[in-house]
């Protein structure tokens, strides 16, 4: 076996982490997929000869290419929709989660976590996802961000703080969360007010990302301010079906058999108190649905 082929083996055995740590800096699958594919194009050309630590060699390229993808977002992405921009989902079947998804899931990594993380400076979400989801030494995340070891110590600081205190934290019994997901849907679908605020929490954020199209975006805060806004899917003829969305009960809606929307729901005391609702035409077309089945 040669050095290259050798090389290439190895890059597929840490294929799986370095995806998982574009997707959470990114919270775009498409991008995460070219991040690591960018990663082995500088590694194959590398000199590895000297390196003692392969797969911490790795994580430090794929994040180092996934941040500078961060950046260029930030300064092209229009400030109006950074309210409302979800990122891409993670879609299972309701009896489990793919293989393939579990390294991207891992830690609970939900979407109203990434929409979080959304609002961090490129730097503070490297240093975050770096230190506290995969364990990186800030010794080595300080040269990637170009700051000393003290410095990204605080930006992985900060960033914490805001994710503390933003990201909501959803009840544990899976079971408890469906039967809530489902009294939803069946409220949504027949446009029953009162049973939406049934399973709404009073202060219930609503997060709908429509991409171009602009009427679907919306965000939207209060218990009758969703639950009227919810009514209205029962004049657009949408068929709910149960979904795990990035590993917690969520939903898919189709209309005429085609994907409209896909919904991330947080669920704690027992009520919903956050829905992220990816409903962007273009990104739901390249979203894998086909582990739903039919």
């Amino acid at each position: 076996m040669d050095d290259q082929q050798w090389l290439a083996e190895r890059f597929e055995e840490h294929r799986p982490r370095l995806r998982a740590v574009a997707y959470r800096m990114l919270g775009s699958l498409s991008e995460a997929d070219d991040a690591v594919q960018d990663a082995w194009l500088r590694v194959s050309r590398a000199d590895t000869s000297e390196i003692e630590n392969l797969g911490a060699w790795l994580t430090t390229i794929v994040a180092r290419v996934s941040l500078n993808l961060l950046r260029s977002r930030k300064t092209r992405r229009e400030a109006p929709l950074d309210d409302v921009y979800v990122p891409d989902p993670v879609i299972d079947r309701v009896d489990g989660t793919d293989p393939e998804h579990e390294a991207l899931l891992a830690d609970s990594v939900g979407l109203a976590l990434l929409v979080v993380l959304e609002t961090l400076s490129p730097p503070e979400r490297l240093a975050f996802v770096l230190h506290d989801m995969f364990g990186v030494p800030f010794e080595q995340i300080a040269p990637i961000v170009d700051r000393s070891s003290d410095a990204a110590r605080q930006l992985a600081s900060r960033a914490r703080r805001r994710v503390r205190g933003a990201a909501p934290v959803p009840d544990a019994d899976l079971s408890a969360q469906w039967e809530v997901v489902e009294a939803f849907m069946a409220a949504a679908h027949d446009g029953n007010f009162d049973g939406l605020l049934a399973v709404l929490d009073p202060d219930v954020v609503l997060r709908a990302d429509g991409g171009g199209v602009s009427e679907l975006s919306r965000l939207v805060r209060g218990a009758e301010a969703v639950a009227s806004s919810a009514t209205t899917w029962s004049r657009v003829g949408l068929d709910m079906q149960r979904a795990l969305v990035n590993g917690t009960p969520g939903f898919v809606s189709l209309r005429d058999g085609r994907p409209f929307s896909v919904g991330a729901v947080t669920i704690s005391g027992g009520r919903i108190v956050e829905m992220d609702i990816l409903a962007d035409p273009e990104r739901l077309a390249k979203l894998d649905l086909t582990v739903l089945g039919g």
